[in-house]
């Protein structure tokens, strides 16, 4: 591991917006932010710039980058105590564990923001959209929440589509190139660290913003399964 990598992870241990497996949080998130305002969850949050731009915005709501790598989420956390950010944190865990840290309805809306599109068919399960990732996220969302897709990938926000569309879900946004609509949201106007690589080459950024609003069977992921591989 780098010499950089180490001085972060050491750092981060004496960040007190950033939580490492805390424990006695589920339903308590309010007592670490010392108010009762909406809880937005920003996943695989890398350095962290969604969590820290809209918590600059909306001083009214409480922000949790999530994500696993120390070494990233330093950069946001650093941000947000040199700007007395009060209402952004951090939260380092696998994001398979977000159930173990939430309680039922603790959440009010999530963003998920140029993540890995895992585009081997083997790991389609990975995807951050996929319907076990939604069946979890249904475990700490108020009934209604928005959930946001941003990413440079054709292939996730073409999965995410089908995942929409199979489940019967409510899409509210869909833009396929968002920086060519007219008047798009500040929100929408945050850029990450990683949007700025351009790893899709696909000159494009698209954006998907839908609810879950019901279950979600199981015995249509197979469908799915047969869909993408059928590709």
């Amino acid at each position: 591991m780098g010499h950089k990598k180490l001085v972060r992870f050491e750092a981060i241990k004496g960040f007190g917006n950033v939580l490492e497996n805390p424990e006695g949080m589920q339903g308590q998130w309010h007592t670490y932010f010392k108010n009762n305002n909406p809880i937005t969850l920003e996943l695989a949050c890398g350095k962290g710039e969604y969590a820290v731009g809209l918590g600059r915005m909306h001083a009214n709501r409480n922000f949790i980058g999530v994500d696993i790598k120390g070494n990233r989420i330093w950069r946001g956390a650093l941000t947000a105590l040199e700007e007395g950010l009060s209402n952004v944190a951090f939260l380092r865990i696998p994001i398979d564990n977000l159930p173990a840290f939430f309680g039922k309805n603790e959440v009010s809306e999530i963003w998920i923001t140029f993540p890995d599109p895992q585009l081997r068919l083997s790991k389609a399960k990975k995807r951050l959209t996929h319907p076990k990732f939604l069946r979890l996220y249904q475990q700490l969302t108020e009934q209604g929440a928005l959930i946001h897709l941003k990413t440079d990938s054709p292939d996730l926000y073409e999965f995410t589509k089908k995942v929409i569309d199979l489940y019967e879900l409510p899409l509210l946004v869909d833009y396929c190139d968002a920086y060519h609509e007219a008047n798009i949201s500040p929100e929408l106007q945050i850029k990450t660290y990683y949007e700025s690589l351009d790893i899709a080459k696909s000159k494009r950024v698209h954006y998907l913003q839908f609810k879950i609003d019901k279950e979600l069977p199981l015995e249509k992921d197979a469908v799915l399964k047969e869909m993408v591989e059928g590709e």
